[in-house]
C-alpha cells in the first residue's frame, strides 16, 4: 500500500496550486483523507479532511475560504485546490488515509501515511 502526495511546487502568493493524493494498493473510497502539513520546525498540523461521502472538515481555520477539498473514486485521488496562498502556507503537505473506526470530526488514527510534497510559496 502506498499513498502519495503531488503536485506541489513554487508560486508566488496569491497564486494556486492543486495537490493530488493518489494511492496503489488500496482503494480510497471507503477512506476519510485527511492533508497535513508541516513547515521547517514546526509541528505536523492537520489542514482539513474529506469523508468517504464528500464532506469537509477543516482543521486549521486558516485555510477556510481558500483551500477546498475533493475525491474522485474513479481515479482513486483525492485533490487539494489551494488558492490564495500566503508564504505560511508554505510546507511539505501529506496526505493520510484515517482509520474508519474514527471520522473526520473525530480522529481515532492514521492507517496510512503517504509521501509529502513541497509547497513553497514566494513573497
Amino acid at each position: 500500500v502506498q499513498l502519495q502526495a503531488s503536485g506541489g511546487g513554487l508560486v508566488e502568493t496569491g497564486g494556486s496550486l492543486r495537490l493530488s493524493c493518489s494511492a496503489s494498493g488500496l482503494t480510497l473510497d471507503p477512506y476519510a483523507i485527511g492533508w497535513f502539513r508541516q513547515a521547517p520546525g514546526k509541528e505536523r498540523e492537520g489542514v482539513l479532511c474529506i469523508s468517504s461521502r464528500g464532506g469537509t472538515t477543516y482543521w486549521t481555520d486558516s485555510v477556510k475560504g481558500r483551500f477546498t477539498v475533493s475525491r474522485d473514486g474513479a481515479k482513486n485521488t483525492v485533490y487539494l485546490q489551494m488558492n490564495d496562498l500566503e508564504p505560511e502556507d508554505a510546507a511539505v503537505y501529506s496526505c493520510a488515509a484515517v482509520d474508519p473506526r474514527g471520522s473526520c470530526q473525530y480522529l481515532y488514527g492514521i492507517d496510512y501515511w503517504g509521501k509529502g510534497t513541497q509547497v513553497t510559496v514566494s513573497s
